[in-house]
């Protein structure tokens, strides 16, 4: 393939699968479905496969929804099918530690369904982190030579945060988004700056020269040899790891009553905050959802346009270690990462998918973690 793409328990769950089927693949908000994609001679079944293995890699190119324009052959690879290989990645690590969301997930595959993936959501230190860039940029590094660009600016401001929309350029409206929020740590309190400067201080960068000659390569040509493209993949699903140590119990006990999402990513580090299902209906899916057993949020968030609309599983809880004083570490149960919804309608102005965010839904949908 040659440059950049032009731009462009379970039981039970089927009944709204089922419902729901004619929501998901009728109208303007959803792409066009696809014939389930996991050829193993296809540039990118091969790139996943080289980084997850086989198996999680039919897993997931045969669940998600995939445009038929990253297929490709040969070996060459494009930025875009880096980034989609990316996605698909952290969509089926996401399904590892996120048992509800492997319950929907299978529900859908059960019902011979594809999931529309919407985006993928991430939560930054905009302060002390080591030796990894702060805040937006420790994802935005990597994330621009695979074809993405800031497609919109979100204030958070009951957060202390600021949200950005990661928008790939190629196929801004099949390959998911990146929501990338910082935590602002200056307008924390003078304690949990500290506790931020010691739990994120020892943050260490996962991405070396082999990984950066890769990203360089897709930055300079939007394109680059295979062998290049799996070292620029592997080296991405690194970054999504937590790359501080474990942090001292005293330290998260002066952050949680200060800044939930800064205790999150304490335990959670630089990990998959949520993965988001592109629904035709939300509203409907959402009460489905609850009739099916799974702990909603009580809500839907609804933009200031009225065009996008979003509900979420509440967080699964997980357990993590945490350092005692004496160097011991103590498990304890913390609010893990969750599976969301959302419903996009047609911009009547450009006459395209709004692919917009909104300040008022993304710190309604925090309030999944901070409940749990």
């Amino acid at each position: 393939m040659g440059p950049p793409l032009p731009g462009m328990d379970l039981a039970p769950g089927l009944s709204y699968v089922r419902r729901t089927r004619k929501l998901r693949n009728d109208g303007n908000t959803m792409p066009s479905a696809s014939t389930p994609f996991a050829n193993r001679d296809q540039t990118l079944y091969r790139l996943l496969s080289a980084a997850v293995g086989d198996d999680a890699a039919t897993s997931a190119l045969t669940v998600l929804t995939i445009d038929p324009a990253l297929a490709g052959s040969g070996d060459t690879v494009s930025r875009a099918q880096v980034a989609m290989a990316l996605n698909a990645a952290l969509f089926a690590d996401l399904l590892v530690r996120v048992p509800t969301a492997a319950r929907y997930v299978q529900t859908v595959r059960e019902a011979g369904e594809t999931i529309v993936f919407d985006h993928g959501a991430l939560r930054t230190i905009d302060g002390e982190t080591g030796d990894l860039p702060a805040g937006h940029e420790a994802f935005g590094r990597f994330l621009i030579p695979l074809g993405y660009e800031v497609g919109g600016l979100y204030p958070l401001p009951k957060l202390k945060m600021t949200g950005r929309a990661y928008v790939q350029r190629d196929l801004p409206e099949t390959i998911p988004q990146f929501f990338v929020s910082e935590l602002h740590v200056e307008q924390l309190a003078e304690a949990a700056r500290a506790a931020c400067a010691s739990v994120f201080g020892t943050s260490v960068d996962p991405l070396g020269e082999a990984e950066w000659a890769a990203l360089d390569a897709l930055a300079a040509k939007g394109a680059c040899p295979f062998e290049q493209g799996v070292t620029a993949l592997k080296g991405a699903l690194a970054c999504f790891e937590r790359q501080h140590q474990p942090p001292a119990l005293a330290d998260y006990e002066v952050l949680l009553p200060e800044t939930r999402e800064g205790a999150w990513i304490a335990t959670e580090g630089n990990a998959f905050n949520h993965a988001t299902t592109r629904t035709a209906n939300v509203m409907i899916l959402a009460e489905e959802l609850k009739e099916d057993g799974y702990p909603m949020k009580p809500s839907v968030e609804i933009s200031q346009n009225g065009r996008v609309r979003q509900t979420a599983i509440l967080a699964d809880k997980v357990v993590r270690p945490f350092r005692e004083a004496d160097g011991s570490e103590v498990p304890l149960p913390v609010p893990g990462s969750f599976y969301e919804f959302i419903t996009r309608d047609i911009d009547p102005e450009t006459g395209k998918l709004d692919l917009t965010f909104d300040s008022g839904n993304a710190t309604g949908i925090f309030a999944v973690t901070r409940n749990a």
